[in-house]
């Protein structure tokens, strides 16, 4: 079953397998949503119901707040998953359905809440408090996360290994891992990345090491939580960048608690999509940094990306084209 759109006349059109792809942190930009809320009461509706479940004014974090109050990882969680959910509103009320999810990192509870796991409020709600406990965490065990760039990713594993104190913690596409760990241990292995031939090693703006041993507390704290959440059957398909697997709704409590820690897959869980036989990508939410990613994992692939009204009006064109 490929990708279902409704046309004019009410006919169901089947084109492509295809994949909708929820992002993660590093993706949110200010204003992110305002169109999409503006332009389908449904995609404000989220805002209104992730702000209810977290006690924090989305919308206005969204909509209006400067890029500087929403990097911190405590907001921009919540806030990135809300902006993620209300698109996914505005691009159901077009028409479009997916036959498998994935999500980077956070995204990976946008993802749960599109195939029915939990509600939106539900996995806005359970974000605020990862956000918190991975914050917390941080706070304790400071730490850095650098993207090395232009490496096979071979190599960025070997110096993992070599030095201690950094692990790699996202697979993004060949040729760029991001690493995460202790500041001199991210630090030295930045030097020795590019003394290899890494085209560049570049420290990102995060305020911890996350998806590194350094955030432990942080699954540890988040583990009852999510244990106590009651997850629904699985809609549609859901690929796990912890597993690169199909995963079945009960390792999903598991798989949440060991993401906080986990390294994302996204490099590998792509290819498994692929695999699978999925041509099409569509990246739900800001940024448009997974659908440059998946060009770069395979150029014959379908990407698009979809965070404006006008996205989404040029993804039903070219999808429908397809």
């Amino acid at each position: 079953m490929g990708l279902r759109a409704h046309g004019m006349d009410g006919q169901e059109s089947v084109m492509t397998k295809v994949a909708f792809c929820f992002p993660g942190q590093g993706s949110l930009e200010a204003g992110m949503g305002r169109e999409i809320a503006e332009a389908v009461p449904e995609a404000m509706e989220v805002y209104r119901i992730g702000s209810e479940a977290t006690g924090m004014d989305l919308a206005h974090l969204c909509f209006e707040a400067p890029f500087d109050e929403l990097v911190e990882t405590e907001v921009q969680q919540p806030t990135l998953v809300a902006t993620s959910l209300a698109i996914l509103a505005a691009v159901r009320k077009a028409g479009l359905e997916p036959d498998v999810v994935v999500g980077h990192s956070v995204g990976e509870f946008a993802a749960l809440a599109s195939v029915g796991a939990m509600s939106d409020g539900e996995a806005i709600g359970l974000v605020r408090e990862r956000g918190l406990a991975m914050a917390a965490a941080a706070r304790e065990r400071p730490g850095a996360m650098a993207a090395i760039l232009g490496l096979e990713d071979h190599l960025v594993e070997t110096l993992c290994r070599k030095i201690l104190g950094v692990w790699p913690a996202n697979y993004n596409c060949p040729g760029q891992i991001v690493v995460s760990g202790e500041n001199e241990a991210v630090e030295e292995c930045c030097a020795e990345a590019e003394s290899l031939g890494a085209r560049r090693a570049i420290r990102l703006k995060v305020s911890g090491a996350f998806h590194s041993p350094l955030v432990e507390d942080a699954a540890q704290r988040l583990e009852p939580v999510v244990r106590a959440a009651q997850f629904g059957e699985l809609k549609t398909r859901l690929m796990s960048t912890v597993s690169s697997k199909l995963e079945t709704v009960d390792r999903i409590p598991g798989l949440l608690v060991e993401q906080v820690t986990a390294p994302v897959r996204f490099t590998q869980a792509v290819q498994g999509l692929l695999s699978d036989g999925v041509r099409t990508f569509v990246e739900i939410g800001p940024g448009g940094v997974l659908g440059g990613l998946v060009k770069r994992i395979d150029r014959s692939v379908t990407a698009v990306s979809i965070g404006t009204p006008e996205e989404l009006s040029a993804a039903e064109a070219s999808l429908a084209g397809s």
